[in-house]
This record gives C-alpha cells, sequence and structure tokens, in this order.
C-alpha cells in the first residue's frame, strides 16, 4: 500500500479507469488532478463527478507544468508511454505507474491474471464461474470492463481477484504480482502502438515479470512465441496444448479434456469436447487455459466441469445473433485483429460473407488469404482500413467496398442463400466509426434486427438476441 494522503497526483486519460482510479485516489486522500486530450464538451458527462469531489481536470490538452508539479503521475492503459508530457515528467524524475498497477497495491487476496492476444475476456470469465463453482471467494474484472480498483472495497484475505489484462495495462506495471498468470497465445496485434511485434511480447510477458519460484504461469504449447516466454519466467511453468501431451497443465485427449497436476501424477479426465457449448477450436483452447489455471487455483475437476457446461458466449466473441430465412448472423466484433479474425473463420467450414474494416493496426491482411479462399464467399469492407484491406485482398475473393456497416449488414444479408453466414469479425479496431468494439457489436445486432424486418419475414423466422 501507498501513503496518498496530502499527496499530488495526477490520472492522465478520463476513461473508466482513469475516472475509477482519480477517484479512488482523492478518497485516500491525494490531491487529484485529472489532464486529458479531449476537451470539456467531450468530457462533459464525467467532469461534474470529479468537481463534486474536489478533482482539478484539465481538458483539451495536457500541461507540461501540470505533469512536473505531482508526486505521482497514474496512466490510463489508452494512453502511451511515450507521449511526450510523460516522457519529460519521467526525466525529472516523477513516478509513473497505471491503473494496474496502483490497484494491485491495494488489492487483498491473491490475483488469478491473464492475458494474450485472443481470448482474454472468455477465458477470464470462465476461470471465475470454476472458481466461483468451486466456492472459492472470487472478483472478476479488468480489461472486461470492471476496472480493477472498483474490486478493492469488496477484496478480501481470501479472495481470488481473476482479472484480464492487456498489452497497455501491463507496460506500466512495476510491482504487478499474480499468484497465477497466464499468457493464452502471442499473435501480431497493436503494432501501431508497441511499434514492433517483439515490444509487443514483451510487454505481455511483464504479466510474470514480479512472479517468484511459489507461483505459477500457464502458457500455450502451441503458440511459438508464448511458449518461448517460459524461457524468462521464474515462477512453476503449466501449459495447455490442442495438439499433445504436455509434462504438467491440460490437453486434449481421445476426445476429453484432462489435466495432470505434476509430471508424475495420474492424469484427470475433466470433460469430452462434445460437452463444451463453445463454437470453434480457438475456444477448446480457451478452456484448457481455464481448466489449468482453476485447478492450480484449487477449484476441482467437476467444478470445472459443471462450470463449463454451463457457460455461454460472451457477448461479441463468436456471438450468435439470429437465423434468417436460413442464414445465420454471428458477432465477433471483439475480433480486432488479423489472428482473431482467422480463428472466428476458421470455427465454420464454409459459406461466410465476412464483414472486415475499422481503424487500421498495423495489420497484414494478407495472412487471411487462404482461409478466405477456402471458406470465404465475399468479403464487405468497411472503415478507413477499407483501401489498405482490398489492396491486400485483391484476387483473392470477391470484394465489396460498403463503407459502414449498415451497407455492409444489408448487402452480406442481400447476397446470402440459405446455410450461409453472415460473420462480423473486423480485424480492426472500432475507433474510425465507433466508440468501441461494444458499440459497434451492438450497432450490429441491432442492424440485423432491422434487416429482419425490411426483408418482410415472420418473427417466427427470425431468432433475434437482445440488443
Amino acid at each position: 500500500m501507498m501513503d496518498l494522503k496530502g499527496k499530488k497526483v495526477l490520472v492522465v486519460g478520463l476513461g473508466k479507469s482513469g475516472l475509477a482510479a482519480a477517484l479512488f485516489l482523492r478518497r485516500q486522500g491525494a490531491q487529484v488532478t485529472v489532464s486529458d486530450v479531449r476537451s470539456a464538451d467531450a468530457l462533459a458527462k464525467d467532469i461534474p463527478a470529479l468537481l463534486e469531489e474536489g478533482i482539478n481536470v484539465e481538458a483539451g490538452g495536457h500541461g507540461l507544468l501540470t505533469f512536473r508539479r505531482q508526486d505521482l503521475i497514474v496512466i490510463s492503459p489508452g494512453v502511451p508511454l511515450d507521449t511526450p508530457e510523460l516522457v519529460q515528467a519521467r526525466n525529472f524524475g516523477r513516478p509513473i505507474i497505471g491503473e494496474l498497477e496502483l490497484a494491485a497495491r491495494y488489492l487483498q487476496g491473491k490475483i488469478l491474471a491473464i492475458t494474450g492476444s485472443n481470448g482474454k475476456t472468455t477465458t477470464t470469465s470462465l476461470v471465475g464461474e470454476i472458481l466461483e463453482r468451486a466456492g472459492l471467494p472470487t472478483l472478476v474484472g479488468g480489461n472486461i470492463g470492471v476496472p480493477v480498483i472498483d474490486l478493492i472495497p469488496d477484496s478480501t484475505p481470501d479472495t481470488w481477484s481473476v482479472l484480464e489484462v492487456s498489452s497497455f495495462q501491463l507496460e506500466s506495471t512495476e510491482q504487478f504480482h499474480p499468484a497465477i498468470s497466464v499468457i493464452l497465445n502471442i499473435t501480431p496485434d497493436h503494432l501501431d502502438r508497441h511499434g514492433t511485434f517483439e515490444n509487443y511480447a514483451l510487454a505481455k510477458e511483464r504479466i510474470f515479470a514480479a512472479q517468484t519460484e511459489e507461483d505459477y504461469v500457464v502458457l500455450n504449447a502451441d503458440n511459438v512465441r508464448a511458449a518461448h516466454a517460459a524461457e524468462h519466467a521464474k515462477a512453476r511453468v503449466y501449459w495447455f496444448s490442442l495438439d499433445r501431451s504436455v509434462p504438467q497443465g491440460a490437453w486434449v485427449e481421445q476426445g476429453q479434456v484432462v489435466f495432470r497436476v505434476a509430471k508424475d501424477a495420474p492424469v484427470e479426465g475433466i470433460l469430452p469436447l462434445s460437452s463444451i457449448p463453445l463454437k470453434g477450436e480457438h475456444n477448446v483452447e480457451n478452456v484448457l487455459a481455464a481448466v489449468c489455471a482453476g485447478r492450480l487455483a484449487g477449484a476441482s475437476a467437476r467444478a470445472a466441469r459443471e462450470a463449463i457446461e454451463k457457460f455461454r458466449a460472451v457477448e461479441h466473441r463468436l456471438e450468435y445473433v439470429a437465423t434468417i430465412n436460413g442464414v445465420e448472423f454471428y458477432n465477433d466484433s471483439k475480433a480486432t485483429n488479423v489472428d482473431a479474425t482467422a480463428k472466428a473463420i476458421a470455427a465454420f467450414s464454409g459459406g461466410i460473407h465476412l464483414i472486415l474494416g475499422g481503424k487500421d493496426k498495423n495489420s497484414d491482411y494478407t495472412q487471411l488469404s487462404q482461409l478466405l479462399r477456402e471458406r470465404v464467399h465475399a468479403v464487405y469492407t468497411i472503415g478507413s482500413a477499407a483501401a489498405k484491406i482490398e489492396s491486400h485482398l485483391r484476387g483473392v475473393v470477391s470484394l465489396h467496398s460498403c463503407e459502414t456497416l449498415a451497407k455492409a449488414v444489408n448487402a452480406a444479408a442481400s447476397a446470402a442463400h440459405p446455410g450461409d453466414v453472415v460473420l462480423l469479425a473486423p480485424a480492426c479496431s472500432s475507433f474510425d466509426q465507433f466508440d468501441s468494439y461494444e458499440h459497434r457489436g451492438h450497432v450490429f445486432k441491432q442492424l440485423v434486427s432491422d434487416w429482419r424486418g425490411l426483408s418482410g419475414l415472420p418473427a417466427v423466422v427470425a431468432r433475434i438476441h437482445s440488443v
């Protein structure tokens, strides 16, 4: 814990976690200022609550003097460490940490942290349900939507805090110390922020930087870069694999998920693959990781099996939306990188009408070429990345430039035949046309619902999930 009473603390970036950090710091007795590049109008919904708590607000840009006058600077995940004001503040010796680091210093109990390029939210949710099914006091938060700081009041010495953590959060950690850390996979993502794939991978590896020989790290044996991370880990390494048995960890054997706690221990059968309710091979990987982490945290094999059997897809992660006139619609708005989109495509045998596009993250869309040839009828491009996507995929698949999601849904739904799939798996971030991937996913679901109405089909034909 830190003594914050009377300290001057600056919170940079007023997103969900920045707001939570500012309010927490003020309640710890700190003199808090919030700085954001967005205008006061853009921050209008949050400013009154901050002012009411006695928090100063600097909107419309960062002042260098504001940064120099602080005892501590806390940054939100969306703020790059190389922001000029932060670089100068660091040169002046000002300590800079992220919201995750701040919160972890106050959380009671043990931390189980999960990162990866894809699958974080599903696996975090599933681990949380496994531990709850086992009767363990459990909190779930982080990048999954609940700021880690908001978990502090409910944490106790017996609590497991199951946290989804991103590379943006991890790069500003110092003492962050999970008892169990999980790296699901590492594939190219956020290169517009991290610069190189290796920088991105090293940010992911910070999840176990403070771990000791008493802790556990769970790694994907089938992912080359994630497996390579074992060379840098001090914690005891456990593995999960779709393809082969592992010395200790979880894998698939004769159509079953199995687990072994140690090299010389008996193999435990957890559940058959046919009992996993999630679509796609990548979700089997998520289940394997969750089983491994859950068992290491003390959950029984029975608790793991029961939690998995009752688990349902998280919203915006290969989420079934509707069947209209024999065409299935799926929302995978969380597929914000090429690898996630590849996994979404691979979950279907063919007949896909794929909606791609948004804000580019310095991605290589040619990596999708083989899957597109094998399984996709047509691609419908949207957003600022459309021209780049079309240049990468020209000659590979039928391309339709649609500009907006509304036009893409209409074009794909109109072209699809019974047995086909309309899939939103954009391979891009959402921030050119939407507030978030959640916003994009909700709009997609509403457009599907609206298209059902416009098509004149009777309501019984379409099963639309609530938006």
